[in-house]
């Protein structure tokens, strides 16, 4: 059998290539993390005849200058793992901006097969495009695809195959005139004669160090005999100024573009049409300096509403029957075959009563996720965070941090990984300080269980009330996060500021295919940590609440009542000074699911049961109060991890959990006791 093919594929944002990857690989999929850094690595496996590829999704870049981690990772794998083939996914519609990571990628001496994706864009714009002429002009083969039907696709990994195993290519190289060129083989030399270990291409370094790349300079300032080579570089850029009226790195660029014009002049042909598309059409509305936000607003109320009713209420009934039964069928069965109650009772008040707490959230979950792959996959989450930038920065914070508080209402490990992209140290460390008061999707079991046992069901006019409350605590989320970054934009760090620039693609229909293994994807995460973290949680709450041996199981007397009664006192100006509820809290540090299946085990019942003791211990006030600490309160413990590996620093991981626990509680006690001055219960 012939050698696994290793294929990476790098594009632009927007450009399609998460498509084509979930196109390539279906279900076959696995995603974690890049060696060493946090950047999501998503990998697939695809089997052509008896042929075994392996996909490699590349983070989306505009270019390989390593000014954020993405481009680190991108530019690093091809030039360090060297991949057999690197298939360059090029939007159609937009192939000029697109070119220029094209040039870059070519220069790293890569095998290279170009996929015009979205042609079906192309056409509806009256673009025509000569791939043979294209091909002749980058010395690359050029496939036509549509991603998301599947067109091209074929074609397209038989070229990949063609030019994986193929022993030898032509080099594409930009001519940079005698100038750049005699400097970069002058620097080129120094860096053979003064680097015994490169892990680059000698000639493509000397090109990024005229470019001006920080990254490479620090590279080859950790290298020993590095003078040599500082100080041919600062000569070869002195030299360069005069001779060509400016500096190089500006040069360069420069060049690229002449090259691409080049290509387009003779590939390419546009019909100019002055009419209004579909998406400027929309967007005139959705991006309105007015309408933008409550727009935005309204969707995300919808998408609640939706969960919560249909999600929650509808599916989570369904499957929290199912629970109910599958207690009663095992209780029964271990009571006939006589076994010990203590066993008994880790099985069905234990884990059966504690997952199964957690379970019945599962279907709401999938139906949230549903929403927010569609919104993702249609193109207006870009429209989102453009929105929410004109927003943010009209309080005097920086716009970029909206895009990872928007993925933050996933996860907020992916929306403190996201600020990598993010350029300033300032901008970095405000948008990872304030990710943590985002609600998660973690968080919703917690409102699904008090929403649901004190608000769902109940009417403001059309809607439900327990989706009312839902949508409000997220907004109270993000604007606590807003609130506390403006103080730390202006108070705490003081940097330079940066600019936030974001594409917004054309909107697409989402296709079927694409919006389910979005929202596997997603729903997973929430999938393995219940039967990971949470379990591993539900045991130990369990045996603590049966220890020491004699108490009454989940007393006041047994371990666990005698913590949580230690810490009860602190949340009773919050209203809920219960043992059982100081001690959910607690265990939802380690993951905010916990919250609910500790209760589950702690008051030894299921869902079903559990919301009717919860309406007994709780009061629809003091109810709010708790879902608004659990919102605000001490982060998880794998955002802990996030924020001390990202910030470098277990100082601001520490200050992190004690801000948030100040925040949380205080918001919990106003809401409580300004609530009892209005005359709420």
């Amino acid at each position: 059998m012939s050698k696994e093919l290793v294929v990476a594929l790098a594009g632009n944002p927007n450009c399609g290539k998460t498509s084509l990857f979930n196109t390539l690989t279906g279900s076959k999929q696995h995603v974690g993390n890049w060696p060493g850094v946090t950047v999501e690595k998503k990998e697939g496996k695809l089997k052509v005849g008896n042929r075994n590829i392996r996909i490699i999704d590349l983070p989306g870049t505009y270019s390989l200058g390593a000014y954020s981690e993405d481009e680190v990772v991108a530019r690093d794998f091809i030039l360090k793992d060297k991949p057999d083939v690197v298939i360059n996914v090029l939007d159609a519609s937009n192939i000029e901006r697109n070119l220029y990571l094209t040039m870059q990628l070519l220069e790293t001496g890569a095998k290279v097969v170009l996929a015009l994706n979205m042609m079906d864009e192309a056409k509806n714009k009256n673009i025509e495009i000569n791939m043979n002429k294209m091909s002749r002009a980058l010395n690359v083969p050029v496939v036509a695809t549509v991603a998301t039907k599947g067109e091209g696709v074929n074609e397209l990994v038989k070229e990949a195959i063609k030019v994986g195993d193929a022993k030898e290519i032509s080099p594409f190289k930009i001519d940079y005139g005698n100038d750049i060129e005699k400097e970069i083989d002058l620097l080129q030399k120094a860096i053979s004669e003064s680097v015994a270990s490169l892990e680059y291409p000698e000639s493509w370094t000397a090109l990024k160090l005229l470019e001006n790349d920080e990254y490479m300079k620090k590279y080859i300032e950790k290298k020993e005999n590095c003078e040599n080579i500082n100080d041919k570089l600062e000569k070869s850029i002195e030299n360069l100024t005069v001779a060509i009226g400016y500096e190089p790195d500006a040069f360069i660029i420069d060049k690229r573009y002449e090259v691409i014009s080049e290509v387009i002049q003779s590939s390419i042909k546009k019909e100019i049409i002055r009419k209004e598309s579909t998406s400027d059409k929309i967007d005139k509305w959705v991006t309105h300096k007015w309408f933008g936000i409550p727009i935005f607003a309204i969707i995300m109320f919808t998408m609640y509403q939706v969960s919560m009713t249909f999600g929650n209420g509808f599916l989570g009934g369904k499957v929290d029957e199912v629970c109910i039964a599958l207690g009663e069928w095992v209780g029964n069965a271990l009571t006939n075959v006589g076994t010990p109650e203590l066993l008994k009772s880790f099985i069905t008040d234990g884990i059966i009563g504690g997952l199964g707490s957690v379970v019945v959230f599962i279907p709401m979950i999938f139906t949230m996720y549903f929403f927010i792959a569609m919104l993702e996959d249609s193109g207006y989450m870009a429209r989102a965070a453009y929105v929410m930038d004109r927003f943010m920065n009209s309080i005097g914070l920086h716009g970029k941090t909206a895009v990872s508080l928007i993925i933050s209402g996933g996860c907020n490990v992916a929306g403190i990984m996201s600020t990598r992209t993010l350029d300033s140290k300032k901008d970095r460390m405000v948008a990872i300080l304030i990710n943590p008061f985002v609600s998660c999707s973690a968080r919703l079991p917690v409102y699904a269980l008090f929403a649901g046992a004190f608000f769902s069901g109940k009417k403001i006019g059309i809607f439900d009330q327990g989706g009312i409350v839902i949508f409000s605590l997220y907004a109270l989320g993000i604007i606590v996060a807003i609130l506390v970054g403006k103080f730390f934009s202006e108070k705490v760090f003081k940097g330079e500021e940066s600019y936030f620039i974001l594409e917004l693609p054309p909107y697409r229909i989402p296709t079927a295919k694409s919006i389910f293994i979005h929202m596997w994807e997603k729903s997973q995460h929430f999938i393995k940590k219940m039967t990971t973290i949470i379990l591993g949680l539900v045991i130990i709450v369990w045996a603590l609440s049966n220890l020491p041996s004699g108490v009454e199981p989940g007393s006041k007397d047994s371990l666990i009542g005698i913590v949580g009664s230690v810490i009860a006192p602190i949340f009773k100006p919050a209203g809920f000074g219960t043992w059982q509820a100081a001690v959910s809290l607690i265990t939802g540090i380690g993951a905010k699911e916990a919250v609910v299946s500790t209760l589950g085990t702690v008051y030894g019942v299921g869902e079903d049961n559990l919301t009717t003791i919860i309406q007994q211990v709780f009061t629809p006030l003091s109810a709010l109060s708790f879902m608004v600490m659990s919102l605000l309160y001490c982060p998880c413990a794998a955002t802990i991890g996030a924020i001390k590996r990202e910030t470098n620093s277990s100082k601001w991981a520490f200050a992190a959990v004690i801000y948030t626990c100040v925040i949380g509680w205080i918001a919990g006690v106003l809401v409580y006791q300004i609530g009892k001055l209005l005359g709420f219960s």
